[in-house]
């Protein structure tokens, strides 16, 4: 069995992640700190709250996250999750993770905000998150801003709603999603089990 840590950043609503991942056989603990990882094979950064306070709920643990980037645990950063990955966000005044190159922006005026429901994945490149994932696929989204990444190669699917949005990104061991997995019915749950079986090997 894989044992995963959930990071908490106190905004609470992490239970369905948590729910998915124990379908799927993996044990899965709830952390708040990085100060004892080694036991765990990944990570996961969920996609609730604001950047700021989620970005300051790291902060005493950024030396120990970027260590992980490092060795190459597997990292799974879902929404706000992987909106932290990059050096900044027009959500908040604080410097992101800066583990990748880039930016985090608000979506257009013209989309009413945040945006939600379901959308479609157009899948631009071979990523370990889709396999076995369809092109075209639906995947249920909630979010405000979208990722500019500086290195657009790293991007491995779009969603288009008039814009396009990256919706999965790779780069090594460091895997995201603009959507939530966990709320993606049958499609979720396959990048889910991906994800598990990169932390296995």
């Amino acid at each position: 069995m894989v044992k995963v840590a959930i990071f908490d950043y106190g905004a609470g609503n992490i239970f369905s992640l948590k729910s998915s991942l124990e379908k799927n056989n993996a044990e899965v603990d709830v952390i708040t700190n990085l100060d004892n990882i080694d036991g765990y094979s990944g990570l996961l950064l969920p996609g609730v709250g604001n950047f700021d306070p989620a970005i300051k709920s790291l902060s005493s643990s950024k030396t120990a996250f970027r260590d992980l980037v490092k060795n190459q645990i597997p990292i799974l950063g879902i929404c706000l999750g992987m909106e932290m990955f990059f050096e900044k966000s027009e959500e908040g005044k604080l410097g992101g993770l800066g583990v990748l190159e880039g930016e985090v922006v608000l979506l257009p005026n013209k989309f009413k905000i945040p945006h939600m429901g379901w959308n479609d994945l157009q899948i631009e490149k071979p990523s370990i998150l889709l396999e076995g994932v369809k092109d075209g696929s639906w995947v249920y989204f909630v979010h405000s801003y979208r990722v500019k990444p500086k290195n657009e190669e790293i991007i491995k699917a779009d969603s288009d709603y008039g814009i396009s949005v990256p919706a999965v990104i790779e780069n090594g061991t460091l895997l995201g999603t603009q959507f939530h997995p966990e709320k993606s019915g049958k499609t979720g749950s396959i990048m889910i089990k991906n994800f598990l079986r990169v932390c296995k090997k």
